[in-house]
């Protein structure tokens, strides 16, 4: 059986694990969880990066740091995690949910202006599949009403927008490391920004609302509760996973590239005939090879390709249920205009094999099988 996703494995990781063990610190904000944010902060140029459990903790961060109260609207794709939404409805924040583009599968730009009334305090884009949303347009419409930008970059870690790094162009941006993404500590996240003023605060309340970084670093003589807050750092052990991934950086670049490239030229074909959809990526976007989707005719195409290929013994899988189609989404939020993408490229898409470790003999009987599909 081919797996769809298996975390990446690279060499150094329970080297580094034993190594923190040893230096007897396993809690969080250790050597390791230092050495991946430094790594952060220089490879992606961004002035702060906080380790976190998860990317959902790290949108709840930046829900918290961005003073949603309840009775704000947040303005989002539908298509997308239930995280993204949550970090917001737990501030009592109501959801206003915005149609997609159909090529990249990200939040229409052209249609947030309309979305925006006097309850708006915020803007998620979420970079699907590590391919950017129109950032200097959501940007600008952000600067014209005074709204928060918060990156859903779970998928976005080592993507580009003109240049910069996913994450590093909103107030906030929070990754994942869950060990479905590209670089892994098995569940974990980040939250990036790069205002200095959030430093403090974020640091209080990342630590259970206390001062505790302050006193490790020597500033108080003890540390004192402060305001709320919550345990969001993650362990030692997690971060030294993480560590040897990033060290890994370009090897797992390299190779996703390698899988996803193959798929998109042998593939082409199909697309050629009309017979499937590939992804699209922007000029000015540099993607990392997060995923590898086809959109096929439909729901029911979808569903015959899906049940062959696992008669293949290859595990593929379709992604997100819309969020307002969704029991919460409808108590928790409204949508925007009008479903015209939403839905139906949702219904369309499919998600092939894509990890580090996978073999390129592998993705060529992967690839193959998708060929030999009579059903498209």
């Amino acid at each position: 059986m081919i797996d769809f996703n298996r975390p990446a494995l690279t060499g150094k990781e329970f080297d580094y694990i034993r190594d923190a063990a040893q230096r007897g610190k396993l809690c969080g904000d250790g050597e390791y969880t230092k050495r991946c944010s430094r790594w952060m902060e220089e490879n992606f140029h961004v002035k702060h990066v906080m380790l976190t459990t998860s990317c959902t903790h790290a949108l709840e961060m930046a829900a918290y740091l961005s003073d949603i109260q309840p009775g704000d609207e947040v303005i989002m794709p539908s298509y997308t995690f239930v995280s993204t939404a949550d970090a917001f409805v737990l501030r009592g924040a109501r959801i206003v949910f915005v149609d997609i583009r159909p090529d990249t599968m990200n939040i229409d730009e052209n249609l947030i202006e309309a979305a925006i009334t006097e309850k708006t305090r915020a803007i998620v884009p979420v970079h699907y599949a590590g391919v950017a949303c129109e950032m200097d347009k959501i940007m600008e419409i952000a600067k014209k009403y005074n709204l928060k930008v918060i990156e859903d970059a779970a998928q976005g870690v080592d993507a580009c927008y003109k240049g910069k790094a996913l994450g590093t162009i909103g107030d906030f941006g929070c990754y994942s490391f869950h060990e479905t993404k590209n670089y892994t500590m098995g569940e974990g996240g980040a939250l990036l920004f790069q205002d200095d003023r959030y430093q403090e605060r974020a640091e209080i309340l990342r630590e259970k609302g206390t001062d505790r970084s302050k006193f490790f670093r020597g500033q108080v003589d003890k540390y004192r509760w402060m305001d709320f807050g919550s345990s969001y750092l993650p362990s030692e052990l997690n971060a030294a996973y993480l560590y040897a991934q990033l060290e890994a950086r370009d090897r797992i670049f390299h190779k996703r590239m390698e899988i996803y490239n193959y798929y998109n030229e042998n593939l082409a074909p199909l697309a050629a005939e009309g017979k499937v959809e590939q992804p699209y990526v922007p000029a000015e976007c540099s993607h990392n090879a997060h995923m590898y989707y086809l959109k096929v005719r439909n729901m029911d195409v979808r569903t015959q390709l899906l049940e062959y290929l696992r008669e293949k013994e290859i595990y593929s899988v379709f992604h997100y249920i819309p969020l307002h189609s969704s029991p919460a989404g409808m108590k928790f939020g409204r949508f925007s205009g009008e479903d015209v993408y939403t839905t139906r490229e949702s219904e369309r898409l499919l998600r092939l094999p894509m990890f580090y470790n996978l073999d390129m003999e592998s993705v060529k009987y992967v690839t193959d099988t998708v060929l030999a599909f009579k059903g498209f």
